[in-house]
């Protein structure tokens, strides 16, 4: 493996840890100690973060950190936020949550944001690292960090917390941030003359108009919506899937030695079968196939709410869901990379991703509403299974549209 590749993938590892410690396992932690549904599903807004981060994708293009300089622009950025994502989860390590759930709210709020900032440096470190024909191999190494850091976030973390403490979990974690610290250190990085520098209100437009005169306005447009609907069913289930599992009756050991496991496997199989899907079929056939197969994973996961309790039935559908995830994430890495300029690349890239996830995000607040009201006018099996058939159900706009992209522009280009 090249140098490249170990770097971006320590980099992927690097993004997914502050993520998945704010979006997934801080929900267990919440409703271990006895925090509502509804209360949890609001914690999904702290990642919004990432939905928004077009905003300060133009200060990352424009601007480098002093003291950070000598790493070159998008490393010092990197390292920056890392640094920042460390005080932050340490800081929540410090705080009980029935006591002072606000604070921890703002240092998770503190670990979204800059976690966010850190994703849109190493997007753009990414793409300007790589030649078109390398940023299918960047996305599997990519992938497969960020996977490794949902296996260390979430499993491990859930393991320890039996054994140890949620103090204990989130100190820990942020010593893995360091990971992130040594890709940022591999990778050269090269210097961008296609970069337009402009300011905040101009580069943001500029970027907008030049992705839709590239495109076209209708063809533009339908993209825009494929974007911010693809990985809608994934994110607004998200910040369930640990209460569900919890609720279940399975301990948090379990979760993470068994289901979470599993989940790594099927989500590394995913993005290497990804990986080959878009060498060998269009890329909007690699989307089609990725969404059909997240909406049948819903469906399994209302099947496993609706019978009686079988960690080996749930580590089966959560590796099936995971392989579905991995899939869909290759696929739309390469997807939302195909259709950015060099010349606007974070703040394209990014623009392109907030996309994708300010929708699910947004919608993801009230997914702990939904399943307290499903739960509450049912019963607790009912109710899961109607929210995973509403999830699932909102797969179905993606599919439509890309079925729609593909017929129109993409099979019979002008």
């Amino acid at each position: 493996m090249s140098r490249k590749l170990i770097g971006i993938l320590l980099l992927g590892f690097a993004s997914g840890l502050p993520y998945m410690l704010v979006f997934s396992t801080l929900t267990a932690w919440l409703r271990d100690v006895g925090i509502s549904l509804t209360e949890i599903g609001f914690f999904a807004w702290l990642v919004l973060t990432y939905s928004l981060k077009f905003l300060w994708a133009p200060f990352v293009d424009r601007y480098s950190i002093p003291g950070f300089k000598v790493f070159g622009k998008r490393r010092g950025w990197i390292l920056f936020s890392q640094s920042l994502i460390f005080l932050s989860l340490f800081g929540m390590s410090l705080i009980d949550p029935l006591n002072n759930i606000q604070l921890l709210a703002l240092l998770a709020f503190f670990v979204a944001f800059f976690g966010s900032i850190q994703d849109v440096a190493i997007d753009a470190l990414r793409i300007e690292i790589g030649e078109a024909k390398e940023q299918g191999n960047l996305a599997a190494s990519y992938q497969l960090g960020y996977r490794v850091a949902i296996l260390i976030a979430t499993s491990a973390a859930l393991i320890f917390a039996d054994i140890y403490s949620w103090s204990y979990v989130y100190q820990s974690m942020s010593l893995f941030i360091l990971v992130g610290s040594a890709g940022a250190l591999i990778c050269h990085e090269p210097n961008n003359h296609e970069i337009a520098i402009l300011r905040f209100d101009k580069a943001l437009i500029e970027a907008f108009k030049e992705f839709f005169h590239r495109f076209g306005l209708w063809s533009a447009a339908i993209l825009l919506l494929i974007i911010s609907t693809y990985r809608l069913t994934d994110i607004v289930m998200g910040p369930m899937a640990m209460p569900f599992y919890l609720d279940l009756g399975f301990s948090k050991t379990e979760i993470g030695a068994l289901v979470k496991t599993i989940a790594l496997f099927g989500s590394v199989i995913g993005f290497f079968i990804g990986g080959l899907l878009i060498k060998r079929i269009s890329l909007f056939s690699a989307l089609l196939i990725g969404g059909f197969c997240v909406l049948i994973t819903n469906l399994f996961f209302a099947y496993v709410a609706s019978t009686q309790a079988n960690i080996s039935l749930l580590s089966l559908i959560v590796g099936f869901d995971s392989f579905a995830a991995g899939l869909v994430g290759t696929i739309n890495i390469a997807f939302l990379t195909s259709l950015v300029s060099k010349k606007f690349t974070a703040v394209q890239y990014a623009m392109l991703t907030s996309f994708m996830m300010l929708p699910g995000k947004f919608l993801s607040g009230f997914s702990g509403v939904l399943a307290d009201y499903y739960v509450t006018a049912s019963s607790l099996e009912s109710g899961w299974s109607y929210f995973f058939y509403t999830t699932s159900a909102m797969s179905i706009p993606a599919l439509l549209l890309i079925l729609i992209y593909k017929k129109k522009y993409a099979d019979n280009p002008a």
